[in-house]
C-alpha cells in the first residue's frame, strides 16, 4: 500500500471538499480507511511544500510523483472521482 502526501490549506474550499470526498469514500468502502494520508498545511511547512511540484491545493503525491492536483472551478463530483482514483491506486 502506498502512502499519500497531500498538501492543503486550512480554509481552502477545494481542500475541504477533498476531505469530505475522502470521508464519503471511506463510508462507501471501509477498506480505504487503511490508506495513510500525510496532510501538510503548506503555510505551516513552506520548505516542504516548495520541494514539491504543484500550484493548486489540494495536491496528492506518491513520493514526489503527483497523482492529483485540484483546479479552480472543480466540482465536487470531479474532486471525488479524482480522489477515489488516487485512493484506489494507493491500495
Amino acid at each position: 500500500m502506498k502512502e499519500i502526501t497531500a498538501f492543503h490549506l486550512t480554509r481552502c474550499p477545494y481542500c475541504i471538499q477533498a476531505k469530505k470526498a475522502i470521508a464519503e469514500l471511506i463510508r462507501e468502502d471501509p477498506s480505504l480507511a487503511a490508506i495513510q494520508i500525510h496532510w501538510i498545511e503548506e503555510q505551516e511547512d513552506p520548505v516542504t511544500a516548495d520541494s514539491y511540484d504543484y500550484y493548486y491545493v489540494p495536491s496528492f503525491f506518491f513520493g514526489k510523483e503527483k497523482q492529483y492536483e485540484a483546479h479552480p472551478g472543480e466540482t465536487y463530483e470531479e474532486c471525488k472521482k479524482n480522489v477515489e482514483r488516487v485512493l484506489r491506486a494507493a491500495l
